[in-house]
């Protein structure tokens, strides 16, 4: 065999050697990036506050991302006054939320002066229920907002 001959074969096979398999970790694919828990949450927007002919209405829009329908959801409020005095606490009920919805809906304040409103605040979730639902949910995945001059929050 000529000496070009062999030389070529050794050059051959030590590079197939040096190609030789990879390293397993060099195989293995990427590990898929965690994935980031849902985030569950129940929007409450105090949207309105308008004077009507029995005291002070206020308009909520709401939306249930939950991942679950609520059958109830209600939520003791404090309303406070001008003064930052707390004035009255009341139960609103928003009765049903199905998953995925935005809802708007209204309830008149009898007596209250929407003029007078300083802040509302929600006390706690009174009712929350639905197939599968934790109760302590309507509570803690709860983010408030306001398009009002009235402070609104937990």
């Amino acid at each position: 065999m000529p000496r070009s001959t062999t030389l070529l074969r050794l050059l051959t096979s030590a590079l197939a050697m040096s190609l030789g398999p990879a390293p397993a970790w060099a195989q293995s694919a990427p590990a898929p990036a965690p994935m980031q828990a849902q985030v569950q949450t129940l929007s409450l927007e105090l949207n309105a506050a308008q004077p009507s002919d029995k005291g002070c209405r206020l308009t909520f829009v709401v939306n249930n991302a939950l991942g679950a329908d609520l059958s109830k959801a209600a939520f003791e409020i404090a309303l406070f006054n001008e003064a930052g005095v707390v004035d009255r606490l009341t139960v609103l009920d928003f009765k049903d939320l199905p998953a995925g919805k935005t809802k708007a809906t209204r309830f008149d304040l009898a007596g209250a002066d929407c003029d007078k409103l300083s802040r509302v605040l929600i006390n706690s979730a009174t009712e929350c229920a639905g197939t599968g639902i934790e109760p302590a949910i309507c509570m803690r995945g709860l983010k408030t907002s306001t398009k009002t001059g009235i402070a609104f929050g937990v």
